[in-house]
C-alpha cells in the first residue's frame, strides 16, 4: 500500500474547506487527494498550504508563510502551476499564484498537462471520480442558474425578441475579454486517457479568457488566440454539433472559459444525463417544438447533447401516442438515489418514443430523412434537401434510380390510396449533382491526415472513404477490376443505372480529396501488411459478392452455362459477344431480372426465367417483375433446376422439376420436390442467378480475419471491428447480398468505427447513436384531412424499347409539387423540458424553423462565496416538496 502524503491529504482538505477531524474531513482513497498525490511532493504541498482561495500572492509573501526560500518557493509554485495546482498571474511586473475550486478548476488544469496525463493516468480517474461523487450528491440542490458550469445558449438561437440577459450570450464575453487563450478540452482529455473517448477529440476545443488565458499560455496548456480566432472556434464548434458551458463561479455575467462540449463526454453535463440533475448546468431556456412546421427529419435529435429530444407521431390515432414527456419525479420533488440514475447514458440513448414515429424514416436501412427532404422538395429548395439526404446516403442520384424502396412500402399514405413516391422525389432532388455547376461539395469538417485503406469501390466503399473524406482522413480506395463502381457499374445494366449517373456521385470523392487505385487486387498485387508499412492505420474491406454461385446439378459446367453476375459483369464491360437463340435464366431475384432483360438486349431470341418461388414469393420486386413480363420475358413459377442437359459439352436443354414448397414451417429455406412432374425446356444458354458468393483470394492471409462457411467475415454487428482490430468489413461480404443502401449504411458505421479506431483513446461504441428506430401503428393512425392528388406518375420514353438506355423518365417540377403535397407528415419531434438544458444546438440543425428556444427560468450565476446560502434556500424548498410529493403519493396510493 502506498504511504500517505499527510501535506497533500491536508491541502486538498484545504481546498475543499473541510477541517480537520471533521465528520467530512477527506481521506486519502478520495479522488481529491489521489489527483494530487500523483504530481504533488511534499515540499510542493507545503508551499501550496501558503496559498489562498482566489487571493493572488507574491513569491515574498508565500516564502514568508512557508519558510522557504524565496528562490526555492518560486521554483515549487513554478512547478504548482505547470502541474495545474495552482494559477499564476504576473500583476504589475510581479508574478502571482493562488488557487481555485476543484472544479471548475484545479482538476480541469492538471488535466490539460497532457505529458502527466499520459505518465499519471490516475489523473483522470480521479477527475471522473470526482464527478461521479461529488455530483451523485448535489442532485436537486442547486437551483437553476447556480451550478458549478452553466450552459450558455448558441447565440442564434436566442436572438430577437427571446434574447433577456446579455450573461447569456457568448459574444458578451468574448467582447469583453481582451486576452485569449485555446487548450485541448479536459473532459475529453480524460475520456481519452481512459480509453472511453467518444470520437469527438480534444484538440483546441475550450477557450480562455483574462487571468486563466494568461495562465494556460504561460504554462503552455494553451496557445494565444485573437479574440476574431475565439470567435471562429465557437463556429466550428457549433457546425460540429457542440455547444457552449463555462465555468460559473464568478459572479453573474462573468467567467474565465468558454467550453465547448458533447454529451457523450463531458464530465459537466453528465451531472444532466446521468443523474437527471439537469438544474445543475442548465441555461434559462428550453426547447419547443412548433409540430405544424416539424417534419421529423431527426437532425435536432441526433445533435441533443442530453437526449431530450425524440422523434413521435404527429398523426392522431385511436391508441393512446407518445405526445409529451413528462416525469412525474425529478431531484426536485424526490430523493435521489442510484436507482434513478441513468448510468448507461452514453450507450442507451433513445431516438424514437414508446409509440413510434414516422414509418418511411423507420424502414429506410440509412434512415435517412424522408419525411424532411420532401418538406424541402415541396418549397424548392433542392439543395437543402439534397445535403440532408447526403447526411445518410452520398448516392442518391444513383438510389434512385435502384432503390428497393422499402420507405414506400411502409408509407402510411399507401394504407389510404397510394403510397408516396419517394423514391421519384428522391430521383428528381438528385438531378442537379449530374450538373457539375449545380453540384453540392459537402465542406469539409477536419483535417485529421491519417492515411486509409478501402478494398473495394462498391456502395459500401464508395460510402465509407465519403465519410471519412469528409471528415479530414486521406482516403485510398484500391479497386480490382478497371472501373470503379462495383455492382453499380458492373452489375446493374444501364437501362436500371447508366454508369454517367455513377461516375457523377464518384466525382464528388474526388473532389473530397479520396484517390482511387483501380486495377489492383490487394493480397495478390500488395498486401495488408504492405499497406500498413506506407503507413495506412486502418482497413475497410467492402469486396461485395461479386461471383455467381453454382447449384451442384448435372451439367452445370457444360459450355453455355454461365453465371448471371459474370454474364452481367461481361456486358457492362463490353466484353461479351451476343447471344443467340433460346436463353433460360435460373432464378427469380431482382439480379435474375436484370440478366434477362440484358440477355434480351445481347440476342436472346427467347428469354425464359425458372425460378422456385411462387409469384408472391418471388424476391424480386414487382416493379422489375412487371417491367420484365413488359418486354416479353416468360417467368414461370415453381420450377426448380434437376440438370442441365448437354450434347458434345455444350447445353442443349434444361430438366426443371415441379417445386411444391421453398420454406418449411419456420420460414427457412427447404424446398421440396415432386421428382415425378417434370419439363424440358431446350436451352442454347443457360444463366444461372440463384445467388451470389464472395471470394477472398488472397486478401486475408495472415490476418486474423476469420468467414463464416458461407465465406461472409465475421465482425462484430455495430462496430464492423473483425477480429484483426485494424480491419473492418462491410457491405455484402459481412451480410451477403443485399441492397445498394443496405451497404451504403453500414459503409457509414465503418467510417465512424474507424475514426475512432485510428485515434488515441477513443471507444468504438460510447456516445454513439444506434439507430434505433419504431414505426408509428398505422391501423390505429387517424387521418382527416389531406391532399386527394392521386400519386403522379413519371412519364416513360418507350422510343428506345430493349437498348440500353434507361427509359424511365424523371418528374417534372409541377409534378413534384403535386407529389410533395400527398405527404401526410407523420412524425414531430418530442421535447423532454426537464432533461434539456437549453444549448440551442437543435436549433441550429433544423430546417424548417420548427424548433426554437424559449425562456422557461430566471436564474443567474453567483460568486462562489454566495453559492451556499443560494443552495440551502433550494434544499429548504426541496424538502418541502419531496414531503408534499409523499403525501400526494400516499393520497393517490401511487
Amino acid at each position: 500500500m502506498e504511504e500517505i502524503n499527510y501535506k497533500v491529504l491536508e491541502f486538498a482538505n484545504k481546498v475543499s474547506r473541510k477541517k480537520k477531524g471533521a465528520k467530512d474531513e477527506l481521506d486519502a482513497q478520495g479522488p481529491e487527494y489521489r489527483i494530487l498525490s500523483s504530481v504533488v511532493t511534499e515540499e510542493m504541498a507545503e508551499v501550496a498550504l501558503a496559498l489562498e482561495f482566489r487571493k493572488p500572492q507574491s513569491v515574498r509573501q508565500v516564502s514568508a508563510i512557508c519558510n522557504k526560500s524565496e528562490e526555492k518557493t518560486r521554483e515549487l509554485l513554478e512547478q504548482l502551476a505547470t502541474d495545474g495546482v495552482c494559477f499564476v498571474n504576473n500583476k504589475q511586473g510581479v508574478d502571482t499564484y493562488w488557487y481555485d475550486t476543484w472544479v471548475p478548476g484545479i482538476m480541469e488544469m492538471m488535466a490539460n498537462n497532457l505529458e502527466n496525463v499520459h505518465k499519471h493516468p490516475e489523473i483522470a480517474q480521479a477527475f471522473n471520480d470526482y464527478g461521479i461523487v461529488r455530483g451523485s450528491k448535489s442532485s436537486g440542490m442547486f437551483p437553476v442558474g447556480v451550478g458549478l458550469m452553466r450552459v450558455i445558449p448558441i447565440e442564434t438561437a436566442i436572438s430577437g425578441e427571446t434574447r433577456k440577459a446579455s450573461y447569456e450570450e457568448i459574444s458578451k464575453y468574448l467582447n469583453e475579454s481582451t486576452i485569449f487563450s485555446v487548450s485541448d478540452c479536459a473532459c475529453r482529455t480524460v475520456r481519452e486517457a481512459m480509453g472511453e473517448g467518444c470520437g469527438h477529440l480534444k484538440e483546441d476545443m475550450c477557450i480562455q479568457l483574462g487571468h486563466a488565458a494568461e495562465y494556460y499560455i504561460r504554462t503552455k496548456r494553451g496557445r494565444a488566440i485573437t479574440r476574431e480566432e475565439a470567435f471562429a472556434i465557437i463556429k466550428r464548434a457549433e457546425e460540429n454539433g457542440l455547444m457552449h458551458q463555462i465555468p460559473n463561479l464568478d459572479g453573474s455575467g462573468k467567467t474565465h472559459a468558454i467550453c465547448n462540449c458533447c454529451g457523450c463526454s463531458c464530465l459537466s453535463l453528465r451531472t444532466a444525463e446521468m443523474f437527471l440533475n439537469a438544474d445543475m448546468v442548465r441555461s434559462n431556456y428550453v426547447s419547443v417544438v412548433d409540430k405544424d412546421k416539424c417534419v421529423a427529419c431527426g437532425e435536432c435529435v441526433t445533435n441533443c447533447p442530453t437526449n431530450a429530444l425524440h422523434l413521435g407521431q404527429k398523426l392522431c390515432s385511436t391508441k393512446p401516442i407518445v405526445d409529451k414527456i413528462e416525469r412525474k419525479y425529478t431531484p426536485r420533488n424526490k430523493e435521489w438515489g442510484p436507482a434513478d440514475w441513468n448510468v448507461d447514458y452514453r450507450t442507451n440513448r433513445e431516438n424514437v418514443v414508446e409509440s413510434g414515429t414516422s414509418p418511411c424514416k423507420t424502414t429506410c436501412p440509412a434512415h435517412i430523412a424522408v419525411q424532411g427532404y420532401i418538406k424541402l422538395a415541396s418549397q424548392q429548395r433542392y439543395t437543402e434537401a439534397l445535403e440532408l439526404i447526403r447526411k445518410e446516403n452520398p448516392f442518391p442520384a444513383v438510389c434512385g434510380r435502384i432503390c428497393p424502396k422499402k420507405c414506400e412500402d411502409a408509407c402510411t399514405r399507401g394504407d389510404i390510396d397510394d403510397p408516396l413516391a419517394i423514391d421519384d422525389i428522391k430521383k428528381f432532388i438528385a438531378e442537379q449533382d449530374l450538373d457539375v455547376n449545380r453540384r453540392f461539395i459537402p465542406a469539409k469538417r477536419h483535417d485529421y491526415g491519417k492515411k486509409i485503406a478501402i478494398v473495394g469501390a462498391g456502395p459500401s466503399g464508395l460510402s465509407c472513404a465519403y465519410y471519412l473524406a469528409i471528415d479530414g482522413y486521406n482516403v485510398t480506395v484500391f479497386e480490382k477490376q478497371p472501373v470503379l463502381g462495383g455492382m453499380l457499374t458492373m452489375g446493374i445494366p444501364s437501362f436500371r443505372l447508366e454508369k454517367n449517373v455513377v461516375n457523377a456521385e464518384i466525382d464528388i470523392l474526388r473532389e473530397l480529396g479520396v484517390e482511387f487505385k483501380t486495377g489492383i487486387e490487394v493480397g495478390k498485387e500488395i498486401s495488408l501488411n504492405q499497406l500498413r508499412e506506407q503507413g495506412y492505420k486502418a482497413f475497410y474491406l467492402a469486396i461485395g459478392a461479386q461471383q455467381g454461385r453454382k447449384i451442384g446439378i448435372e451439367g452445370e459446367d457444360a459450355e453455355g452455362v454461365v453465371s448471371g453476375i459474370e454474364f452481367l459483369r461481361k456486358v457492362n464491360l463490353a466484353s461479351f459477344d451476343t447471344l443467340e437463340g433460346n436463353v433460360v435464366v435460373i432464378g427469380g431475384g431482382n439480379v435474375a431480372i436484370d440478366v434477362a432483360r440484358t440477355a434480351s438486349r445481347v440476342g436472346g431470341e427467347k428469354v425464359s426465367m425458372y425460378c422456385l418461388e411462387n409469384r408472391s414469393e418471388m424476391p424480386a420486386l414487382g416493379e422489375e417483375i412487371a417491367e420484365a413480363e413488359g418486354e416479353a420475358i416468360v417467368i414461370n413459377n415453381s420450377w426448380g433446376p434437376k440438370r442441365i442437359l448437354t450434347e458434345g459439352g455444350k447445353v442443349t436443354s434444361v430438366e426443371f422439376k415441379k417445386c411444391l414448397s421453398v420454406f418449411d414451417a419456420d420460414k427457412k429455406f427447404h424446398p421440396v420436390y415432386d421428382e415425378e412432374q417434370t419439363i424440358i425446356v431446350p436451352a442454347d444458354t443457360v444463366l444461372l442467378s440463384v445467388g451470389q458468393s464472395i471470394e477472398w483470394g488472397s486478401l486475408l492471409e495472415g490476418s486474423k480475419v476469420q468467414v463464416r462457411p458461407n465465406k461472409a467475415a465475421i465482425a462484430d454487428s455495430f462496430t464492423l471491428q473483425t477480429d484483426e482490430s485494424d480491419i473492418f468489413v462491410g457491405g455484402d461480404a459481412l451480410t451477403g447480398p443485399k441492397f445498394a443502401i443496405d451497404a451504403i449504411a453500414l459503409g457509414k458505421e465503418a467510417s465512424i468505427s474507424i475514426h475512432r479506431f485510428v485515434q488515441p483513446g477513443q471507444s468504438l461504441v460510447i456516445g454513439r447513436d444506434r439507430k434505433k428506430y419504431t414505426a408509428l401503428d398505422k391501423e390505429s393512425v387517424i387521418v382527416s384531412d389531406y391532399d386527394t392528388t392521386p400519386r403522379q406518375r413519371a412519364m416513360q420514353d418507350h422510343s428506345a424499347t430493349l437498348s440500353f438506355a434507361d427509359e424511365r423518365g424523371t418528374f417534372t417540377e409541377e409534378q413534384v409539387k403535386k407529389e410533395t403535397d400527398r405527404c401526410l407528415g407523420c412524425g414531430a419531434t418530442i421535447v423532454d423540458e426537464f432533461l434539456c438544458v437549453g444549448c440551442g444546438q437543435c436549433t441550429t440543425k433544423c430546417k424548417f424553423e420548427a424548433i426554437s428556444l424559449k425562456r422557461k427560468y430566471n436564474g443567474e450565476g453567483v460568486s462562489y462565496e454566495h453559492v451556499k446560502p443560494a443552495v440551502m434556500k433550494t434544499v429548504i424548498k426541496r424538502k418541502v416538496r419531496i414531503t408534499a410529493q409523499k403525501v400526494q403519493d400516499a393520497f393517490t396510493g401511487k
